[in-house]
């Protein structure tokens, strides 16, 4: 859809709240249209010329290797900035860099830790600014899940129901942002304490108020579970939460994806993963292996769906 293209262009991807359905629905068919041309070794340098740059205050694996190799693929480059290389870390106010950055680069994508950081670059910044990952949402990351459900349960996603269990992150938050601008039904298991964000939950439930999809929370795993055609988990121990350690595993000791959560699930559910993973909490180890191919599917649409952001956001 051209009209589609031209709104999304020059756009900021911080949060798929942000997002209209058809944006979503542009980014995952690009997503899947670039994934073929790949596969099919055809060139499509879509930003020639271009030059992303990449602020890292969060270490990564996937986000730096996806969007490195996607600008690659796409003609451009991609500059790995660590903070601790930047005048950033030595105090420049993020506003000095936001401009800076905006005259020589075509496009930031930023991972770190706190949402203010990214909302403060984003409007200073008069390129567009990609969420990499903060504390509060993981918006590539669900695009990425949407386009795997998408190659292995069908292009509809509409009606289908996705069960998070285990820690309400980033990603159970932006799991429900995409759910709900997708139709897709949403239900999060946590322990008490670990819900997900309650601004995000009150955004997300208008989002699915215009597409009829329906959010829920519970303490229950195996209410999540109940007829579920997606089981979803995350660690329950994410970068910067080292120090609770201990106790997190304790109050997230029954919030495992394993073969009697399972049990409650479609017989066509399919568990997903945004790795790292760590078997014998979370998920168990049978359960991820017999899952590995979807879950490395998706793993390997971070760089597919990214590609079709960084596309769409930086193209002409």
């Amino acid at each position: 859809m051209r009209e589609v293209w031209e709104l999304l262009k020059g756009k900021d991807l911080i949060s798929l709240h942000d997002l209209s359905t058809d944006e979503i629905e542009e980014i995952l068919s690009l997503g899947s249209e670039l994934k073929a041309l790949q596969k099919a070794g055809v060139q499509h340098h879509l930003l020639e010329g271009k030059t992303l740059g990449m602020i890292f205050e969060k270490a990564s694996t996937r986000t730096r290797v996806s969007f490195e190799t996607g600008m690659f693929q796409l003609g451009g480059q991609a500059l790995f900035l660590s903070d601790k290389e930047l005048q950033i870390g030595r105090g420049e106010p993020i506003e000095d860099t936001a401009r800076v950055m905006s005259r020589y680069l075509d496009g930031v994508m930023i991972r770190t830790f706190a949402h203010e950081n990214i909302l403060n670059f984003a409007k200073w910044a008069d390129v567009p600014v990609i969420n990499g990952l903060t504390d509060l949402l993981h918006p590539c990351q669900v695009l990425a899940d949407l386009m795997t459900i998408r190659e292995h349960l069908g292009k509809n996603l509409k009606g289908l129901k996705l069960a998070y269990i285990g820690d309400g992150n980033n990603m159970a938050n932006s799991l429900m942002y995409g759910c709900a601008k997708m139709g897709m039904n949403f239900m999060a298991a946590t322990p008490k304490g670990y819900e997900p964000d309650n601004e995000v939950f009150e955004n997300a439930k208008k989002d699915a108020k215009a597409t009829g999809s329906l959010l829920m929370l519970t303490h229950e795993p195996a209410d999540a579970a109940r007829d579920a055609d997606v089981l979803y988990t995350d660690v329950w121990v994410s970068m910067g939460e080292e120090a609770e350690r201990e106790k997190r595993r304790r109050d997230l000791a029954g919030y495992q994806i394993n073969r009697g959560i399972l049990q409650f699930a479609s017989k066509r559910a399919i568990v997903m993963h945004c790795l790292p993973a760590h078997r014998g909490e979370e998920i168990a180890a049978d359960v991820f292996e017999d899952n590995a191919d979807v879950i490395f599917d998706e793993a390997e649409n971070r760089l597919h769906a990214q590609k079709a952001v960084m596309a769409l956001l930086m193209g002409d």
